[in-house]
């Protein structure tokens, strides 16, 4: 593929994905009746949050790529899985927020123990409520796969913007202060949250960076 092509191919890419959340959206009862994962807010101080959330499940795929290009191509297989490629082909209502992480190997052993690895992302769609591990479809994809989150204390700072790197570099940083200004101590890799379609305007947008933190 000659150089002066691949803007254009990548253009092109990113309108599909567009136009796909497009018929997500056009597809779902309300966009304001999206299922978000249950929470009680235990505080809030300005962009700052502090989040006990339920258990739940997550579609979730593992993509090796740079931070801006996973969840482009992450999407395709996840939103594929919600339209019916799954058994019994059955269309899985959309819900936010749309999630990634950083890649992490997960070695089957007693304990599980969880590495980082450099250059890829897990992206995971918030399965419905409704759903458990026994009666939620199973992927035709094998690179999907449905995984229990379990009940956790999370810190969160929310942003507005576009879905770069440096705006979540600097929210990122922002969250790390602000928990070792409050003294909670990290358990786990950062995630990125995005609750809103491509087509939206940046600066509408809702963002999210979630650490989880130890209780104290």
């Amino acid at each position: 593929m000659l150089a002066s092509e691949a803007p254009k191919r990548a253009a092109a890419q990113w309108l599909r994905h567009a136009a796909l959340a497009v018929l997500a959206a056009v597809a779902s009862p309300s966009v304001m009746a999206i299922e978000e994962p249950g929470f009680r807010l235990v505080e809030r101080d300005g962009a700052f949050e502090l989040r006990e959330y339920a258990p739940h499940l997550v579609a979730e795929t593992r993509v090796e790529a740079d931070f801006e290009r996973a969840g482009n191509v992450a999407f395709r297989r996840l939103f594929d899985y919600i339209s019916g490629e799954n058994a019994p082909r059955r269309r899985i209502e959309m819900t936010a927020p749309v999630t990634q992480s950083r890649g992490e190997k997960i070695a089957m052993t007693a304990p599980v123990t969880q590495q980082s690895e450099a250059g890829a992302y897990r992206v995971a769609f918030v399965v419905p409520s409704q759903y458990t591990l026994a009666t939620v479809p199973q992927p035709l994809d094998p690179r999907i796969e449905i995984r229990e989150v379990p009940a956790r204390l999370v810190a969160v700072w929310s942003y507005s913007g576009r879905w770069t790197t440096g705006n979540y570099d600097e929210a990122e940083k922002a969250l790390r202060s602000e928990l070792a200004r409050r003294g909670l101590e990290p358990v786990g890799e950062p995630i990125l949250a995005r609750y809103d379609p491509p087509f939206k305007p940046w600066f509408m947008r809702r963002n999210e960076v979630l650490i989880p933190v130890r209780p104290k």
